[in-house]
């Protein structure tokens, strides 16, 4: 199993343990790996939303598990190159959220595959011709 970010829905299923099958797909990749990736991006959609709904003792547990989990952050190069893909699915009618292209982006930028159950959007990075590997954890392995 290649090195891989998880996304913010695969991340809140995991959090909440409550899928079975992502949890498995997650412990595997945990055994392998040693600990999650997650981006900047997933960290403050996670917080946002855990705030939203005013879930503290969440927060905190949250920001206690970010420290054995390798966050990375939106760079310069990751920002660039977000904003094109963003731009250009924009631009064919083809729109993802911006954090998706954020996330994609700095997928790519770091050579990591992106664990998500958000397929549709992640595809049409690859559609563009971005070498954008997508794993489905919510899908039993193969």
């Amino acid at each position: 199993m290649m090195r891989t970010l998880v996304d913010t829905d695969i991340w809140s299923e995991i959090f909440k343990g409550k899928n079975a099958t992502v949890l498995a797909r997650a412990s595997v990749y945990l055994s392998q790996h040693g600990r999650y990736t997650l981006t900047a991006i997933t960290v403050f959609e996670v917080i946002q939303g855990l705030q939203q709904v005013q879930r503290a003792s969440r927060i905190d547990e949250f920001r206690r598990m970010l420290e054995d989990i390798e966050v990375l952050e939106l760079d310069q190069r990751s920002a660039d190159l977000a904003a094109v893909i963003y731009g250009e699915l924009e631009r064919t009618g083809r729109g993802i959220d911006v954090g998706d292209a954020q996330n994609a982006a700095i997928a790519l930028r770091h050579r990591v595959g992106v664990a998500t159950g958000n397929i549709r959007h992640y595809s049409r990075v690859q559609e563009l011709g971005y070498p954008l590997t997508i794993e489905n954890w919510r899908d039993a392995p193969s």
